[in-house]
């Protein structure tokens, strides 16, 4: 005879019942302001080749042929697709998949929450976000630091004007690491340290926005110049209570520099032994063709509903995660 633990869901009933009242109530926000709900395809031919994320390989097979096609790791390429198109302002509430990816804050197949406004600036869609969770978590007024100071508080240094040796040595001296078990390049290392040194203290009076993260750490945002001749990519995350909840950008429109910077990280992977696969091929058309000046971001719906319901694992606030399937 089974029981309830034989088959039952990860969340507790009420906590699903929760999640559909908080993604009700950000349909509505989204109703409001008039920014049109999309589906795009969660199975695709390729996906972005970013050197930290691994996707789910599959085959699609029709007949005596077949292809490989891959679970999407973001819906982003195909909403910038419609983008290009003229669907104006539109937003996504959809799956996304990241192998290897699993613990208190992660499930391989999670939800995100996406949107992208034409014709805003970075500080405008921040503004929004900032709308967002004050409705759906009734928090304070975010508060605003540089990728740069949070380094200089938290750390000591300007992470900007480092160099890789004397980072390396920074980390040797306050015993944040063991460089000879990890081989790791400077942003390797800045984001070690961003990881486990700096966000779990980010975010507990306020949400917190992080704003000119360095150019390498962002292939898809436009960048900017900066203090002391340095550019920075215009891009922000938000942290609340030590969790990274939204990465957002100012998106890049060249299609020519989104080459580049996609045959450099795929470069990349493969120096590392990573799977490589083909570049968008569809994308890099839309930029082409002209994607609107616009800025966007992603969401994790998941962590969102955790705040909201105080959850400490991402499994309390999804029917199923990857121990129940």
């Amino acid at each position: 005879m089974s029981s309830l633990s034989d088959f039952g869901p990860s969340a507790t009933l009420a906590n699903l019942r929760e999640r559909a009242r908080v993604i009700e109530q950000i349909r509505s926000f989204f109703k409001a302001r008039q920014i049109l709900e999309v589906e795009t395809p969660l199975l695709g031919t390729t996906v972005a080749p970013d050197r930290q994320l691994e996707p789910f390989k599959t085959r699609y097979c029709l007949g005596t042929q077949s292809w490989d096609r891959f679970l999407q790791t973001s819906p982003e390429f195909a909403m910038k697709r419609l983008l290009a198109a003229g669907a104006g302002p539109i937003y996504q509430i959809c799956k996304a998949f990241r192998n290897g990816e699993q613990g208190k804050r992660h499930n391989p197949e999670f939800t995100l929450l996406e949107w992208y406004r034409p014709d805003w600036p970075l500080a405008k869609l921040i503004a929004e976000v900032n709308a967002l969770l004050q409705t759906i978590l009734t928090t304070p007024t975010a508060q605003y630091e540089t990728y740069q100071g949070i380094f200089e508080r938290y750390c000591g240094f300007d992470p900007h004007a480092i160099t890789l040796t004397a980072l390396i040595q920074e980390v040797k001296t306050q015993g944040w690491g063991n460089p000879s078990e990890l081989s790791l390049d400077k942003d390797g290392w800045l984001d070690y340290l961003f990881s486990f040194m700096i966000q779990p203290q980010l975010g507990w009076d306020a949400p917190l926005v992080v704003q000119d993260f360095p150019a390498s750490q962002a292939a898809l945002a436009q960048l900017k110049p900066y203090r002391s001749g340095y550019w920075v990519a215009q891009r922000f995350e938000v942290f609340i209570q030590g969790l990274e909840l939204a990465n957002g950008y100012y998106e890049l429109q060249d299609n020519v520099e989104q080459t580049q910077r996609f045959e450099a990280s795929l470069a990349e992977r493969l120096a590392q032994g990573k799977m490589g696969f083909p570049l968008d091929q569809r994308l890099l058309a839309a930029l082409a063709y002209g994607l609107p000046a616009c800025s966007g971001v992603a969401l994790g719906l998941d962590r969102l509903l955790m705040l909201a319901l105080g959850a400490s694992t991402i499994a309390e606030v999804i029917s199923f995660d990857a121990q129940h399937l």
